[in-house]
């Protein structure tokens, strides 16, 4: 497995980070711009065995930090992609049933249904070549350090949430036909979420906790050169200053980060040099999403020209 500098290796083969430095410039360099805080959680999440969990408005930068994190580790990426309904089957694992079907069947048509044992076949059918192992599950049975990642978990519901506090508090899954599955290994889990409803106590006190807030104008600046190549420095300063001011307004939804990056490489890309209003709110399709909200934020540019 390749290895950063900074990742180093425990008593037990577990991967650990050797400080909070060295994980902010490994972030960097798997193209995460993390400040002094983001860096200490990552770090303190993995040497304490924590899940970390990390709140703040939609696109600063929540789940591209779980993968960064496993980009600079070498570690692999499991993702739970979390929705309203989501239940056990689609989060920790379920059976094959058509396959068990097909095992029953085959059993049956073998010529000698007398002699066929009931017991031996469920044993055979509830088996591990018929389980199905979902996202949680994979995790806590891969045999190498992997990256957790459990993606807008406040889309749960609560019963389903109440599964997870089972499986973050032991690293372990019963499952009644083949047992305990306990882990070998102790996988780096980030919990990202919105914050559209609150999360349980109980899970809260099973993590750290990180909220990632809209980064400062000069990160944003910073954020936008690496990640638009051959930006002139005085048309990012104008984007990001934009920017700020259309997040001051009262908006349904105020502009991302990654929204940002993309309307800076869209005017990038039109060979804009500097910013006008005009070029502003031709081109606020890219930062809102919403009419009313492109409707708004024109009416205040161009007032304020």
């Amino acid at each position: 497995m390749d290895r950063r500098p900074d990742i180093g290796q425990d008593g037990t083969g577990a991967y650990r980070f050797t400080s909070p430095e060295l994980v902010g410039r490994s972030l960097k360099d798997a193209g995460y711009l993390a400040n002094e805080r983001i860096s200490a959680a990552v770090y303190l999440g993995d040497r304490l065995g924590k899940p970390v969990l990390v709140e703040g408005p939609a696109g600063t930068g929540k789940t591209e930090l779980a993968k960064s994190v496993a980009r600079m580790s070498g570690m692999r990426l499991i993702r739970l992609q979390c929705y309203e309904g989501l239940d056990e089957a689609k989060a920790l694992y379920e059976w094959n049933y058509k396959k068990q079907l097909l095992r029953i069947q085959a059993e049956r048509t073998g010529g000698d249904q007398e002699a066929a044992n009931w017991t031996e076949l469920e044993a055979d059918i509830f088996s591990e070549d018929f389980l199905l192992a979902r996202p949680l599950l994979a995790a806590i049975r891969a045999p190498d350090p992997v990256v957790l990642l459990i993606d807008e978990v406040d889309r749960l519901d609560i019963e389903t949430e109440a599964l997870l506090l089972e499986v973050l508090s032991d690293y372990q899954v019963s499952i009644p036909e083949l047992g305990t599955v306990k882990s070998v290994q102790t996988p780096l889990v980030y919990l990202t979420s919105n914050n559209s409803r609150e999360l349980s106590e109980a899970l809260k006190r099973r993590c750290l906790y990180l909220y990632i807030d809209y980064p400062s104008v000069e990160r944003e600046r910073e954020i936008v050169g690496s990640r638009v190549p051959g930006i002139s420095p005085t048309l990012t300063g104008q984007i990001t200053g934009v920017v700020r001011t259309l997040r001051q307004l009262e908006l349904k939804k105020r502009p991302s980060v990654s929204e940002t990056i993309d309307w800076a490489q869209t005017l990038h890309l039109l060979g804009a040099t500097e910013i006008s209003t005009d070029l502003v709110v031709d081109t606020l399709y890219v930062l809102l999403k919403y009419q009313p909200d492109i409707e708004k934020a024109a009416a205040e540019l161009r007032a304020g020209s």
